[in-house]
């Protein structure tokens, strides 16, 4: 349409059609849905905040490839990154998706990894990895670093025969993932990942074990944990020895730039075969960047804390210099005008302290991050922002907190809290709240031993402390000299998430932990409330200092990448399990698909009350967290109505104090204590009237409806139950908003206790001076010596302050979500290019022209019709016809040989392997009505038809074939001795489709392409093919009976060579006639005199016979033919269009 005619529906979502062919749909308009996003991304959201994610799994073969890779042959195949859309490879819908759900990201970090042997350096080889080592793909098969599948690394298997992890991305799909980013206007950060492959039974020795003699390491553990072997602090350690830095040396190999062939976008390995060290995955993939037209930011390494911390002497890290070394190749390859760096773990990147007693504190980094090579200072960030325990006396909880969402809470706890004031010296002390004050004597630098202390660690220099006595020379680190970029940011989706974000639950990994102190359920609000956080805490200039050198902020949000969104597009991954073994991960871990996009519940709350009329001054929402799926207005409303619906849900309230709506979740810790002694009497009423409602009045159970986005927004209906045996008051309500259905189980559970807490109310009037006391707020009641929790929802206020209130049980603001229910979402159903086969055969039936060749088609699944394009070129392909059977295509199974025809063939079998489709045995008379005909590919283009009698199916999909009719309908000729094993063989029935052809395009070379005919004659789901149609089914059959001169009395003389004619005709079959029919315009043939190969007369005749006279045997071979010799012939009968029929060859005795 154009921009200049685009209607203006401002606010509306609409569709337009053009052109819509509607003979598919019955010639009428199909039903349609649509799934509309109108994310709120708000500047204090996590939709508006985010502008870098990380990109996985890191894993998995054609995972990043953008373009539609599919596994198998033989017309059956599966997706193997089409599982979202049809037509779409995954990564491109999770593309389309990260920018819909977050607009404002404009950096992605593409994760890659290959894996790791074992946990000791000097052990560790670093390979790429495959699932599976035989498997057929198409358009594009595996291949990293010029490595095939059948030489990857084959990563393990559990206990289900499954892939514990993906392969490595393919190199071309890597390179395509770049490409397509950098298209959409996205910076490219390249992130290479380690992923330790240790399984369960291992035997390798476990560097952490006196002298590493403990037998078995710790099963797929964490990159961060490779060190020296035995490791430092461990009887025998190699630790601050020469072996160390020998063990360190093999870790990273002797790869160098030199050692790699590029060719295009392909990166291949000429180094030795054995060098499987860090270096040469690091240099690969700088090479294969480079080969993709560059990346924006490359990191040389991530989280090796266990390997950079190895010592070769008391203040050596061979790892570092290693490091440095590797630093240096990879610029030499990018240029300049790509950032590089190493990603430090949070406890790595500020420096080494061992527990040893020594004392020691070594800025050992430093020379990487002094380094002129480096840009930036990588920090992979999961340090702790809350202390968050059960019940509402805790520690944190007991300064006032009302919940761990707070965003007021979380943020004093980025440069404050456990890691910046305080640490737990034991695990006893940390069960105990028991802190321990971070200082640092007479030396005045505390922030030395704050790993939360970036601002310090950032401004000032760096002096080492060997032995605890710190050295009069700082070392290498400028002060200000480079920012701060987080590679990683994040926190799981779990329960206390923040106490402990770089914790994941993965059962398969020794690594699986929950943070401390949580329940382990899933809780997508904490992992919102952290992002939200720690965006806007480095977002505000106070805490994020400008430098003097650069002249930019510390930590550099732009490129600050949160952990993760995953290429495997939501909710497919998590809900495909067969086709991804991780995504039961996916509930409890660090991932943003699938939450990201999601309606803040704060923004939405504040959008309604902007449509309300309300100045944005007025709107307060800090009080409220979480979100909602979707919502959706879906009836005639007031934004007031709808902020009611939201308020029952999640469980807030309103009220507006001084001038300002103020929304606050309800749960709260009691503002105030309030004592009969604090009350007004009014008049000659009661001080205080208290009221307990009728039970009777009250739901035993409540039923919510809401719909679940992960299977496309269907209904789901969740329950709460009181423990009783009445059952008949049920009350019931319909939410519009999708809610994971566990979430608003919970909500659903909180909205029950709430009736029956709020069953008990309280009135009664405060003097004038507790006016600070508002509606929504909590307050202590103390009646009959125990304190009752009451939420004021009213107050009047007159000579004295009316009070009405109800109880409230801060407990139903804390329950458990209910249990996870499992997606029902199906794969995208994905046509691959079939199995099609032209052929061209004598006429099968008499609704069918002679002339014209077969087409037979065989794919799983079927697209229910197929599509035949021709051209006579390479392009300009025309569509010639469509059919929607599937073709029961297979293969011999052994070789075929030669038999007798005209009569049963009771001495070859026939066996066959059938992609699809059965076969069964028939009566004689069936069979000769034509039942049970195969067309074997003797040779390529040629074809024999066989009927088979007997069917026998001894394996699936394979028969046993017997009692056989051989060269069926005039193939004899075409019978192979043998036809080879693994020829091809279609069944000749109903599903084959006679291509409409004229006799005029016989003889011509065309170029075919067959294929699902809902996709374009372009796409790669076609097969193409050359064949040239010579319309055998004009063809004359091979003549007959060809008589013996011996069986004549005869004296050399003219020879009378005689034969009986064989028709082409369907109707040659029928005994009523007194002659075949001739079949064709004229009835003429041709005998060839042979003298071996060579043809040395022609005769011509019109008759079914020809005479070889006296003379002209003179003149052939010297004498007229005698008694005792032979002539070779070659008989053809003649066709207008076609010219020679099939030979019959035969050798004449005298």
């Amino acid at each position: 349409m154009g921009a200049a005619s685009t209607p203006a529906y401002r606010g509306t979502a609409y569709v337009v059609f053009e052109e819509l062919a509607l003979s598919t749909y019955g010639n009428r308009l199909p039903q349609l849905s649509f799934e509309v996003f109108r994310p709120l991304a708000d500047p204090d959201t996590a939709e508006g905040l985010t502008r870098a994610v990380t990109m996985i799994p890191a894993s998995g073969e054609f995972t990043y490839a953008t373009q539609g890779i599919r596994k198998g042959s033989g017309g059956a195949q599966t997706p193997e990154n089409l599982n979202a859309l049809s037509d779409t490879a995954d990564m491109v819908v999770a593309l389309d998706r990260l920018q819909a759900m977050a607009p404002k990201v404009e950096s992605v970090s593409l994760v890659v990894a290959w894996f790791g042997s074992d946990l000791r350096a000097g052990d560790c080889t670093i390979r790429p990895g495959v699932e599976v080592s035989e498997k057929t793909t198409s358009p594009q098969t595996w291949s990293v670093n010029g490595v095939s599948r059948a030489a990857a690394h084959l990563v393990s298997r559990d206990d289900r025969d499954r892939p514990v992890y993906g392969g490595t991305p393919a190199d071309f799909a890597v390179v395509q993932a770049i490409k397509e980013m950098k298209a959409r206007g996205l910076r490219v950060t390249f992130y290479p990942f380690i992923l330790m492959d240790v399984p369960p039974g291992n035997t390798l020795p476990n560097p952490y074990s006196d002298n590493a003699a403990e037998t078995g390491q710790p099963v797929f553990p964490w990159r961060g944990r490779i060190t020296c072997s035995p490791a430092a602090g461990y009887t025998d350690s190699v630790d601050k020895t020469s072996a160390a830095a020998a063990q360190v040396s093999a870790f990273f190999g002797s790869a160098s730039p030199s050692h790699f062939a590029v060719s295009g976008e392909t990166v291949s390995w000429t180094g030795a075969a054995g060098d499987w060290g860090l270096r040469r995955m690091v240099l690969h993939y700088a090479h294969l960047c480079a080969a993709a037209g560059g990346v924006d930011a490359f990191l040389i390494g991530t989280e090796m804390r266990g390997l950079t911390t190895i010592r070769s002497g008391a203040s050596s890290y061979p790892a570092v210099q290693a490091f440095r070394a590797l630093l240096a190749d990879v610029r030499s390859i990018l240029g300049p005008g790509t950032a590089i760096s190493y990603a430090a773990d949070w406890s790595e990147y500020f420096g080494h302290q061992p527990s040893d007693g020594s004392g020691d504190v070594f800025f050992h980094l430093d020379p990487l991050w002094a380094d002129g090579n480096v840009d930036f200072i990588g920090i992979d960030n999961y340090m702790p922002l809350s202390d968050w325990r059960d019940g509402f006396e805790h520690a944190d909880a007991a300064e006032g907190w009302p919940a761990i969402y707070d965003r007021a809470y979380l943020q004093g706890n980025i440069a404050g809290g456990e890691g910046f004031d305080w640490f737990y010296a034991s695990a006893a002390d940390r069960s105990a709240q028991v802190r321990t004050p971070i200082t640092d004597g007479a030396a005045g630098k505390p922030w030395v031993f704050r790993y939360k202390d970036l601002r310090s660690w950032w401004s000032n220099p760096h002096y080492d402390r060997p032995g605890g006595v710190e050295s009069g020379t700082p070392t290498a680190w400028a002060p200000e000299s480079k920012p701060i970029w987080f590679t990683e940011l994040g926190c799981p989706a779990i329960d206390r998430g923040t106490n402990q974000p770089n914790v994941f639950f993965d059962p398969k990994s020794s690594e699986s932990f929950v943070p401390h102190f949580s329940r382990g359920w899933r809780d997508d609000a904490i992992q919102r409330a952290y992002i939200e956080a720690t965006y806007l805490f480095w977002g505000d200039a106070a805490n994020n200092p400008l430098s003097v050198v650069y002249g930019g902020r510390m930590v550099h949000v732009p490129e600050c990448a949160a952990w993760t969104w995953d290429a495997r597009p939501y909710p497919f991954f998590p809900a495909l399990t067969d086709v991804w073994t991780d995504g039961a991960n996916w509930r409890l871990g660090h991932w943003l698909t699938g939450r990201l996009g999601a309606v803040s519940l704060a923004a939405l709350v504040r959008h309604l009350c902007l449509r309300a009329g309300l100045a944005e001054s007025r709107i307060d929402v800090n009080g409220l967290w979480g979100a909602v799926e979707g919502f959706a207005i879906t009836a005639l409303e007031s934004p007031r109505a709808s902020i009611t619906t939201l308020a029952r849900h999640f469980g807030f309230d309103a009220v507006e104090t001084e001038g300002v709506i103020r929304f606050a979740m309800r749960g709260r810790a009691a503002v105030a204590s309030v004592s009969p002694d604090d009350l007004v009497a009014a008049g000659e009423g009661d001080v205080l009237e208290l009221t307990r409602g009728q039970e009777t009045e009250l739901p035993q159970a409540l039923k919510w409806q809401v719909a679940r986005a992960d299977e496309d927004y269907d209904a789901a209906q969740v329950e709460a139950r009181r423990i009783t045996v009445d059952t008949t008051r049920i009350a019931s309500e319909s939410f519009p908003m999708a809610v994971p259905p566990e979430e608003a189980e919970r909500r659903c559970r909180r909205a029950l206790m709430e009736a029956w807490t709020g069953r008990e109310s309280a009135v009664f009037r405060l003097p004038p001076s507790r006016l600070a006391l508002d509606p929504a707020d909590v307050v202590s009641f103390v009646h009959d010596g125990r304190a009752v929790p009451l939420r004021v929802f009213s107050i009047a206020d007159a000579d004295a302050r009316g009070v009405e209130a109800i109880r409230q049980d801060r407990e139903a603001y804390d329950l458990p979500p209910g249990a996870p229910r499992p997606s029902a979402l199906s794969q995208a159903v994905v046509f691959g290019a079939p199995e099609a086969v032209i052929l061209d055969l004598p006429q099968l039936t008499e609704d069918q022209a002679a002339h014209r060749p077969f087409a037979a088609a065989h794919a799983v699944p079927w697209p229910g019709e197929m599509a035949v394009f021709r051209s006579p070129s390479t392009d300009g392909f025309q569509l010639l016809t469509r059919f929607g059977t599937r073709a029961r295509i297979g293969a011999l199974v052994s070789d075929f040989y030669a038999g007798q025809t005209s009569r049963f063939d009771l001495g070859n079998v026939l066996v066959v392997d059938l992609l699809s489709g059965t076969l069964e045995s028939v009566t004689d008379l069936t069979l000769f009505g034509g039942a049970n005909a195969l067309a074997i590919e003797s040779a390529p283009g040629v074809w024999e038809i066989v009927q088979a009698g007997a069917a026998e199916l001894i394996a699936p999909g394979r028969y046993r074939l017997t009692r056989l009719l051989r060269g069926q309908r005039g193939t004899e000729g075409a019978m192979g001795n043998p036809t080879p094993a693994g020829a091809r063989v279609v069944v000749l029935d109903d599903s084959l489709a006679s291509l409409p052809i004229a006799e005029v395009d016989l003889g011509i070379p065309w170029n075919w392409r067959i294929g699902p005919a809902s996709r374009p004659v372009s796409d790669e789901t076609y097969l193409a093919q050359s064949f040239m149609p010579a319309g055998v089914g004009l063809r004359p059959f091979s003549v007959a009976h060809v008589e013996q001169p011996w069986r004549r009395p005869r004296a050399p003389g003219d020879l009378t060579i005689r034969w009986t004619r064989r028709s082409r005709t369907l109707a040659a079959d029928s005994w009523g006639g007194l002659e075949v029919p001739l079949g064709e315009d004229l009835e003429a043939y041709e005998v060839e005199i042979l003298d071996g190969a060579t043809v040395t007369r022609v005769l011509s005749a019109n008759t079914t016979s020809a005479v070889y006279t006296s003379a002209q045997q003179t003149a052939d071979w010297g004498a007229p033919l005698a008694p005792g010799d032979t002539l070779n012939i070659r008989i053809y009968q003649l066709s207008a269009p076609v010219g020679q029929g099939a030979p019959k060859s035969v050798t004449l005795s005298f």
